[in-house]
């Protein structure tokens, strides 16, 4: 049960009816957007994941060579987010996620991954494809592809030589983009207009809330506003646009940015953008200051909570984040 479901009688108007849950989209791809989607299901019954097609290696990337298909890894990781915490979810989220150990070709391969990928080539159609996945799993949601081909990323990247520290070489695909030993400073597409499916571009429309983040920065989160159809709509939709910042740098990818680099990336690489709540843990904030100056250049509020798990690892606690997103979305 979601925590509209369970807060709905705090809710009722004066004539006893309950507000529809809020329609909220949730941008990313990976164990970001994984963090996200475990917290929203938790908040609403309305959530729809728009994920990154531009992974390139393991399982995802090894398929999507073989097959020409839209790598399905983090859509897998998307879905397994949104199922329930009932038996029937666990047990789905777990079949999906499980992946083969062996000496020969399946080695490494996800179980959901081989699932996505049987359902695209019967059907032929993506969209579907993931939308019968969900209805299997039960999944509190729907996780729809940020483009209907599979994208290729090209990061400029400054010191990936330590010898040359001021040199920017071009550095592409998602792989080498997340793993560089230089200092990424923009990114681009391939290809630059890609097609973005319908269903994309109406939930965003429609939505009552978008959420950016967390998520690897320039392979995760900033693809989305690389996109001129989806980018377009972010920005005309009449939504509500939240940013969840990160709660440590990744290395490589992210080396070094304090909590209001990313919102300085963000609003280079998406100038026009407005963000209405800029969210971040309070213990990884250094400068609380210069952060909430920074989000208030966006027009944002900058809010402060404790976000992360218990044990101090870099991790969002998803009935945390679930909390902080209630009081934003349903406050």
């Amino acid at each position: 049960m979601s925590g509209y479901e369970e807060d709905a009688s705090r809710r009722r108007g004066a004539d006893g009816d309950v507000p529809p849950p809020p329609r909220v989209v949730a941008l990313g791809g990976g164990h970001g957007l994984y963090s996200s989607l475990s917290a929203l299901r938790r908040v609403t019954t309305d959530v729809t994941a728009v994920v990154t097609v531009a992974d390139d290696g393991g399982s995802s990337g090894r398929l999507r060579r073989e097959l020409g298909v839209l790598p399905p890894g983090d859509l897998r990781m998307a879905l397994a987010a949104l199922c329930g915490d009932d038996e029937w979810g666990s047990t789905w989220t777990e079949v999906v996620q499980h992946r083969f150990r062996s000496e020969g070709e399946l080695h490494g391969h996800a179980v959901g991954n081989l699932l996505i990928v049987a359902l695209w080539e019967l059907l032929g159609d993506s969209v579907a494809g993931l939308d019968w996945v969900g209805q299997l799993l039960g999944a509190h949601g729907r996780v729809l592809p940020m483009s209907s081909v599979p994208l290729d990323i090209v990061a400029e990247v400054e010191g990936a030589d330590p010898a040359r520290p001021d040199e920017v070489v071009t550095v592409r695909g998602q792989v080498a983009c997340a793993s560089t030993r230089g200092r990424v400073r923009s990114i681009s597409l391939i290809p630059d207009q890609p097609p973005v499916p319908g269903q994309v571009l109406r939930a965003v429309r429609e939505a009552d809330w978008v959420v950016f983040g967390p998520g690897s920065w320039f392979t995760s989160v900033l693809p989305h506003l690389l996109v001129p159809d989806l980018a377009r709509a972010l920005v005309a939709t009449s939504a509500r646009r939240v940013v969840v910042l990160n709660l440590s740098p990744q290395r490589g990818e992210t080396d070094d940015f304090a909590a209001h680099t990313y919102l300085e990336v963000l609003a280079g690489h998406a100038p026009e953008l407005g963000v209405d709540v800029v969210l971040a843990d309070r213990k990884g904030v250094e400068d609380a200051v210069r952060l909430e100056r920074v989000a208030g250049g966006l027009g944002a509020e900058l809010v402060l909570d404790d976000l992360a798990v218990a044990d101090g690892t870099p991790r969002h606690d998803p009935e945390r984040l679930a909390a902080a997103f209630d009081r934003i979305l349903l406050g």
